[in-house]
């Protein structure tokens, strides 16, 4: 038997997409300092760098 293969293509959205919605409403200041302008973004790859941008070490 041969095995199919499917993908499913994430959404993804903008800097200013993501900074208006209400997922990310508390944090709209951290999207807009973390991801650059006319670069599309999936949830998971956000979530990914807030987390990383949290757990980072304080100078």
């Amino acid at each position: 038997m041969a095995k199919t293969e499917t993908t499913a293509a994430a959404a993804t959205f903008t800097r200013e997409q993501l900074a208006a919605s209400k997922r990310y409403a508390n944090r709209r200041d951290l999207i807009r300092a973390l991801l650059e302008p006319g670069k599309a973004y999936t949830l998971a790859e956000v979530d990914g760098m807030i987390e990383k941008f949290r757990k980072g070490k304080v100078r």
